[in-house]
């Protein structure tokens, strides 16, 4: 996505407006770091995983006793399959692995159309930026699905959680409830927030849209020429506008850790989602970021929860 042009942005940004440019990463104060590590599994056993990192190197790391996996469902972590894509949260300068997540995806949109009888075929808007998504919800995971999603029509929201199988996508979770209204007809935000605060309160998400190992967020409220969208800007959340480049500073309400991460991209369609996250409080309404999923993990956020209630400042 551009990383060293955003990189420089912000540089630029902070000497024009005369103060310090912030350090992208998380907060050293918030206790023993979490890393995220992504790759292709070449083995695993009980106690070791092998795999290919991105960059083609290999890398070998010790699973703890306590870790857990997800491939679908909650798996040991011997069982996951050799040659599935894994993103793993780490310990210990990244050579324990704690938890890991198998071909793991997420399907974010506006629904389009819905197609057969048992296992159902949902083709998704994701925004001018990402195109259309098609997912497949198997039966025995529709009734979850669609409990969460009351409105399961074209023209309503959809955000589900699944795998990647054979070069399609299964939405197997609900991420988070589905609003009640049309994806083109977001509440407005309450008028006293004007986009004044120093920290606005809201919730924070994940998308597997962004480049292997990419740390970044996508943001609701970039301006139009920065990024060419006419769908940007709109959120319910009091979100001030920002550029391509910002730093955010994001914490997690739940695990009390922060870091700094730059905006790397557009999140029209985060922008859509007037909902709330009931992790460990209940958020105030509104998708303040949208995370690559490593960022999203080395703030202490687990994918399959879909959200953490989040603060967000300028880094």
């Amino acid at each position: 996505m551009g990383y060293p042009r955003v990189e420089r942005r912000r540089v630029l940004a902070a000497a024009a407006l005369g103060r310090e440019g912030g350090v992208p990463g998380p907060d050293p104060g918030d206790g023993g770091p979490l890393r995220a590590v992504a790759g292709e599994v070449l083995d695993v056993s009980p106690h070791l995983i092998i795999i290919e990192t991105p960059g083609g190197g290999e890398e070998r790391l010790v699973i703890a006793p306590w870790a857990t996996a997800w491939h679908g469902s909650e798996v040991t972590p011997a069982d996951v399959p050799t040659g599935s894509m894994v993103l793993m949260r780490t310990l210990r300068e990244g050579r324990v692995v704690e938890r890991i997540w198998a071909d793991t995806t997420r399907i974010t949109g506006t629904i389009l159309s819905i197609e057969g009888r048992r296992d159902l075929t949902v083709e998704l808007d994701c925004g001018p930026h990402r195109g259309h998504r098609t997912a497949v919800i198997p039966y025995r995971a529709s009734g979850r699905i669609q409990v969460r999603h009351p409105k399961f029509e074209p023209g309503y929201l959809f955000d589900a959680i699944g795998v990647r199988q054979e070069g399609a996508s299964q939405a197997l979770l609900p991420a988070t409830s589905q609003p009640p209204y049309p994806s083109r007809s977001v509440p407005p935000p309450p008028p006293a927030y004007a986009g004044t605060q120093s920290r606005i309160s809201g919730t924070a998400t994940w998308s597997d849209t962004f480049d292997e190992e990419e740390r970044g967020a996508a943001y609701p409220m970039l301006e139009r020429p920065d990024t060419g969208c006419p769908q940007t800007g709109v959120s319910c959340a009091g979100l001030p506008y920002l550029a391509i480049g910002s730093l955010l500073q994001v914490r997690n309400v739940c695990s009390n850790r922060s870091a700094n991460v730059p905006v790397v991209a557009c999140g029209c369609m985060a922008g859509r989602f007037c909902d709330r996250c009931v992790e460990c409080d209940t958020s105030p309404r509104g998708r303040v970021a949208e995370l690559s999923p490593s960022s999203y993990v080395e703030l202490g956020g687990e994918l399959v929860k879909g959200c953490f209630n989040a603060q967000i400042g300028l880094g």
